[in-house]
């Protein structure tokens, strides 16, 4: 199980996954946008996503966690 977290501080813009979806590592899972500039958080490993903690809208601190693979 791997925990997503946010790499920087932020606000999420777009969630591009669901839960029960199979995703490889590097795959885009959520779109932040921090600094003025949007940036993907991606897949750590291949895995299934078992939770979405994130809400589209909402600023997170990092080390966050957006959502759970596992």
């Amino acid at each position: 199980m791997a925990e997503i977290t946010m790499p920087m501080n932020g606000k999420v813009i777009a969630i591009t996954t669901e839960v029960g979806e199979g995703v490889s590592e590097d795959a885009e899972l959520v779109i932040i946008e921090a600094m003025k500039m949007e940036l993907p958080v991606v897949a750590t490993h291949d895995g299934t996503v078992k939770e979405i903690k994130a809400k589209v809208g909402e600023s997170y601190n990092v080390g966050d966690v957006l959502l759970i693979i596992e």
